[in-house]
């Protein structure tokens, strides 16, 4: 059993929570910060499971499994 970790990105938006994950481009949202979580960890757990069973956990399993990784919150002006 291999353990990967992943970045979980959350902001509100009008009446719901939006989460992502980065490294694999999967979300989901929900009511609360806690469910939006929630429902991203089922997502990402799902997407994995699909991944394994298609054989192509090699090419995400590197980006989960890197103790190196770096977030930076950024501006840009329009």
């Amino acid at each position: 059993m291999k353990i990967f970790g992943y970045t979980a990105v959350v902001w509100k938006e009008a009446e719901d929570y939006v989460s992502k994950c980065p490294e694999l481009g999967v979300a989901s949202c929900g009511d609360s910060f806690d469910e939006a979580v929630r429902n991203l960890r089922e997502a990402v757990q799902l997407y994995l499971e699909n991944a394994k069973e298609l054989d192509i956990i090699d090419e995400v399993e590197e980006s989960l499994t890197t103790k190196e990784k770096f977030t930076a919150h950024l501006e840009a002006i329009l």
